[in-house]
């Protein structure tokens, strides 16, 4: 991965994917500010939710990232970066609807929300910030390929603040689209549910999964063997 474009690339992902998060989490941020009385007040709890939610991303690309002392060897290394790129790849074909292998990653992803379900029923409706921040840290570990696949992406940096970083950056790209969604739920989700819409982030996305694979370590890799 382009250390220099690392940051904006996470950012990027995150904003891009968010034809994506409208599906796995917009009910809830719509619910979010729903629930609550009209103006600021609503802001507040979804400006809490979605913080709870970047932050749960961030802790996951600390604990991922953390691994990096396994990445020592080499041709590890190369392998994780190949996949990582390979990740953004397919993470592309399944936002422009033309491949849903991803869903796999989030049906075995379903032990886990089985038991932070609870959890998360028992903080709605949210009545605070605090509680809507706490709800959006639970919520961040619904099962989700393109969390997934940012996921081991930002873990090919194998360096655990590095990784947080990156997956922060990629939370603060879904914003944009999580507030809107929760503010003005119907527009935008007609908006982002349009097929050219969800196919133009999927390309864009599958071109940065290109670039960012270390083609000339694979080449060199495969002249070695």
């Amino acid at each position: 991965m382009t250390e220099a474009l690392a940051l904006p690339t996470a950012f990027i992902l995150g904003l891009l994917g968010g034809t994506h998060c409208l599906g796995m989490c917009g009910g809830i941020a719509s619910s979010v500010a729903l629930q609550a009385p009209a103006g600021k007040r609503g802001l507040g709890l979804l400006l809490g939710y979605n913080g709870g939610r970047v932050l749960s991303y961030s802790l996951a690309g600390a604990l991922f990232g953390s691994f990096g002392w396994l990445l020592s060897n080499l041709e590890l290394q190369l392998a994780l970066r190949s996949l990582a790129g390979l990740m953004l790849v397919a993470m592309g074909l399944y936002i422009g609807q033309w491949w849903l292998g991803l869903t796999r990653l989030e049906s075995a992803g379903g032990l886990i929300w089985q038991r932070l379900r609870p959890i998360a029923g028992r903080l709605l409706p949210a009545r605070n910030i605090g509680q809507a921040f706490v709800l959006g840290s639970v919520w961040g570990w619904l099962p989700c390929g393109l969390v997934y696949s940012t996921l081991l992406w930002a873990a090919a940096a194998a360096d655990w603040r590095s990784s947080a970083l990156l997956m922060a950056g990629f939370g603060l790209g879904t914003l944009p689209v999580m507030l809107l969604t929760g503010l003005f739920a119907q527009q935008v989700k007609q908006l982002l549910q349009q097929q050219l819409t969800r196919q133009l982030a999927g390309l864009t996305i599958i071109a940065m999964g290109l670039f960012s694979l270390p083609w000339r370590g694979l080449i060199d890799y495969l002249q070695q063997i």
